[in-house]
């Protein structure tokens, strides 16, 4: 069985609050009795999370650290039985109780070789009694014969930072280093699926540890594993806006304020404010490096960044400290970029990488083609909305791109899931370990497997602001794949909005079928609004494209494929209550939302209204 660093984490913490509440009278009677008394300050947790994430470069990525400038891992591991002498009983017990602590964190069984052995076993009782799994331990007489590593720990100062004390030479000892040349993240983790259920179990009883620090999530129920979480309440929009206001502290723990704030809801609804604390940041980088070399990115590659930014919107923050990491170089023109910087970069640059929305990427990549024939670009990653295949046949062929994938983020839970270079249409790889992603119906209940419904979102390493079983807004379905890159596992098909659906005349059609309709007319981007004129309801379908479409030719396509928008009704025909209007325009005519750059899909003013 493997033990987690996040579990002896939570067993500190369970004996620190006791001491805090006066409790574990024994625990300080047996310190008192050996002189250690003081060394009761090591039962620290903050100040043990610092020292593990500075030796691990990343709790919450255990037992993995993905390697920025490579696709590559390495893969920690315990060194097996640990030995520690506490052999007077005239010495201060700290150093071993230091020595037991990252022993148990890096998951060594530990056997202390003491004088006293009724100190070690309360101590040892004191941190079982959190009810999370931990190594082994035991007590034996000194000088005792017994197999194992002894790990001498050095004396320390009192008063000195346990966090460094947790990267100095000795701490190294207890930890197992192997370097994976060729073994990405997301192949380690599918190699691992042995391990699946129990490392899940781990990162969901830390991170709801964590969410019972804020006061909306004090009462979450204790769930240990993958199968308690519908136990837990589902997350709305409504409640999270409520509760994220930029006065309110009711998803934050007590404790200086430190990392991002981001801002969704940018294309529609009212703003939530999204916190990222330092660490959650930190967290969010580190798993969205492997990500980017998995969609395609390259060791050298130039990338042109031409995602949104301002207005505390996330794309280009996050993309930007992600590749600030990372051995390519960025060219980060944000959404402000035109022809002339797209040709100059390409030329003078050799930029290969054109990253961005494809409402704003798509109409500027056509202008540099007409505007240099011989324009080309070698990979095009997109994100924000989906990109017609009509339009990822027009890259191949036009520019030259071997590279088209996409990426599903939120600026609520950062990556929600990828493509790699051999996935395509709306298949996505998804990371639980980042974003735990369930399918669910109407009222919750999660759906058997490929089954579309609604997706629900727990992201497991953000603690300031935690999303717990988020419904985020999305539709999907989710099933197994053996992908050809070598990750078996879970993908997302991703559907889209879950309020991308039109009712009209009494009949429900799907934003994404009718858009699918479209592609043989290479139509790039969709807006469909519905309103009423009096006691008429009018549907106005508004398209984009390259080229000059005319509307009868649309409007023909779609009654065919979909009655209902044509003059089919279940009524008295002599009864004029709808109306179908189709307006083609040019890309990049329709209007993008200032802050995010997207194009609002669905607009039902009927709503309003009515309201």
């Amino acid at each position: 069985m493997r033990h987690y660093p996040t579990d002896l984490l939570l067993a500190v913490e369970h004996v620190e609050r006791a001491i805090d509440r006066g409790e574990l009278g024994v625990l300080r009677a047996e310190f008192t009795r050996a002189g250690s008394a003081a060394s009761l300050r090591r039962f620290d947790s903050s100040q043990l999370y610092e020292g593990l994430e500075r030796l691990l470069d990343g709790v919450c990525q255990y037992p993995w650290q993905p390697l920025t400038d490579s696709n590559d891992v390495l893969e920690y591991g315990p060194v097996g039985a640990v030995v520690l002498d506490d052999a007077s009983v005239d010495a201060s017990a700290d150093a071993t109780l230091r020595g037991l602590l990252l022993a148990w964190a890096l998951g060594n069984p530990v056997t202390v070789r003491s004088a006293r052995p009724a100190l070690w076993t309360t101590v040892m009782d004191a941190l079982r009694a959190a009810g999370v799994p931990l190594p082994a331990g035991a007590t034996a007489e000194p000088g005792a014969d017994v197999p194992g590593v002894l790990v001498d720990v050095p004396e320390l100062p009192l008063d000195a930072v346990l966090a460094l004390d947790c990267t100095a030479p000795w701490a190294h000892g207890l930890l197992r280093r192997r370097h994976r040349p060729g073994l990405s993240l997301a192949r380690a983790r599918s190699e691992d699926s042995a391990q699946y259920e129990g490392r899940m179990a781990a990162r969901i009883r830390y991170l709801l540890a964590r969410a019972r620090r804020t006061p909306h999530y004090a009462a979450l129920p204790n769930v240990t594993d993958t199968s308690g979480l519908t136990a837990l309440p589902v997350l709305d929009k409504a409640t999270l806006e409520a509760n994220s206001l930029p006065a309110s502290r009711a998803m934050c723990a007590d404790g200086a304020a430190t990392g991002e704030v981001l801002r969704s809801g940018a294309t529609g609804g009212n703003p939530r404010f999204i916190r990222y604390a330092r660490g959650d940041w930190d967290n969010m980088v580190r798993e969205a490096v492997p990500v980017w070399y998995d969609l395609g990115v390259e060791p050298g590659d130039r990338i042109v960044n031409t995602l949104f930014g301002g207005g505390m919107y996330g794309g280009l923050t996050t993309s930007f400290s992600e590749f600030s990491r990372m051995p390519v170089e960025c060219c980060t023109t944000g959404q402000f970029v035109t022809v002339d910087d797209l040709l100059m970069l390409t030329e003078s640059f050799r930029a290969n990488v054109v990253l961005g929305m494809p409402a704003l990427i798509l109409p500027l990549l056509r202008d540099a083609k007409r505007r240099d024939p011989a324009f080309r670009i070698e990979k095009v990653l997109y994100g924000g909305t989906p990109m017609t295949e009509t339009d990822k046949d027009w890259l191949r062929r036009e520019l030259g791109a071997r590279v088209v994938s996409s990426v599903l983020a939120a600026n609520d839970g950062a990556q929600l899931g990828h493509q790699c270079t051999r996935l395509g249409g709306t298949l996505h790889h998804v990371n639980d370990d980042y974003n735990l992603i369930e399918v669910v119906d109407e009222d919750g209940a999660v759906l058997p497997e490929g089954t579309v419904g609604e997706l629900l979102v727990t992201c497991l390493q953000k603690f300031e602001g935690p999303l717990v079983r988020y419904r985020i807004g999305d539709k999907g379905r989710v099933v197994h794949h053996d992908c050809p890159c070598g990750v078996s596992g879970k993908v997302l098909e991703y559907l889209g909005r879950s309020d991308g659906l039109i009712r009209f005349k009494g009949e429900t059609v799907l934003y994404r079928d009718v858009l699918d309709a479209l592609a043989e007319l290479e139509v790039s981007q969709l807006q469909i609004e519905v309103h009423t004129e009096g006691s008429k309801e009018i549907l106005t379908l508004r398209t984009e494209s390259p080229g000059a479409l005319p509307p009868e030719r649309v409007r023909e396509l779609l009654t065919a494929e979909f009655p209902v928008l044509g003059d089919w009704q279940d009524f008295d025909a002599s009864i004029d209550l709808y109306e179908l209007r189709v307006e083609c325009l040019a890309e990049g005519e329709l209007p993008r939302n200032a802050v995010s750059g997207k194009v609002k899909p669905v607009i039902d003013r009927r709503l309003a209204v009515a309201a």
